[in-house]
Formats: structure tokens, C-alpha cells, sequence
């Protein structure tokens, strides 16, 4: 299991497929798995950046998970990345809602944050929970 990840932040879209969309021209993230219904709703999606990964699916597809995350709010996700600056300007190019350019912050690190298209807060920078230095 080195190197799997052992926790995935699950979102759930009203448009997951233009959700992958933004996610991976925007971010940077690559498909790793993608499971559409016949009418082609994302029924699971699996989305890696680095040696991190995020699942998501469509709302309204009805199910436990689908029911008890009916009203939950957006959500905001961390990923670290090497160069702030760099995934910023490529994020910015694809017409992402940019809250906070990159910044300088008091722990050492630099981070910036955006919003997909349904509000959730995604915030990219060099901070590594965890890592030596």
C-alpha cells in the first residue's frame, strides 16, 4: 500500500463532468478512473494530483451517501504543490475564480486559493503536513 493514498476527500457535483473538466485543465489533475450511468452521469470518478487523489460522483444519482450529502455545503481541499506560482498562472489561465493570489504565509509556506464552478475552496502551496523542514 506505499505510496496509496489512505484518504480521499469525496465530492459530489450537480455537473461532474464539467467538473473533471475544470479539475484537470485548470489543476492539473488526471483521471484515473471514471464510471458513467448510460444517460452519462459520473456515477464514481477518481482524480489523482501527486501521490494525493479525490473521488467524486453527480448529485441526485439517489443512495446513502448521495441523501446525507444533499445539503452539505461546499467543501475545501488542500494539495500540495511544487511550484505555487506556476499552478496559479495555469489555474488562472483556465478562468478559475482566484480568492487569494499566491501568498506568502507565516508557517513558510506559499499558497494560493480558487472556487470551481459549484463553490468548492481548492487551496494549492508548498505546505507538506508532516514533512521534515
Amino acid at each position: 500500500m506505499a505510496g496509496t493514498p489512505t484518504m480521499y476527500p469525496t465530492v459530489l457535483y450537480r455537473d461532474a463532468q464539467a467538473a473533471i473538466g475544470q479539475l484537470t485543465e485548470a489543476f492539473g489533475f488526471t483521471v484515473g478512473a471514471k464510471y458513467e450511468g448510460e444517460d452519462g452521469m459520473v456515477l464514481h470518478a477518481e482524480l489523482s494530483y501527486g501521490n494525493g487523489a479525490v473521488m467524486l460522483g453527480s448529485k441526485g444519482r439517489g443512495g446513502i451517501f448521495d441523501e446525507a450529502m444533499s445539503e452539505a455545503g461546499p467543501i475545501g481541499v488542500y494539495v500540495v504543490v511544487e511550484d505555487t506560482d506556476a499552478h496559479f498562472r495555469r489555474a488562472e489561465a483556465a478562468g478559475v475564480e482566484i480568492l487569494m493570489p499566491p501568498t506568502d504565509q507565516d508557517h513558510g509556506s506559499r499558497d494560493y486559493m480558487a472556487r470551481d464552478g459549484e463553490g468548492n475552496v481548492w487551496s494549492f502551496g508548498t505546505y507538506a503536513p508532516g514533512a521534515a523542514g
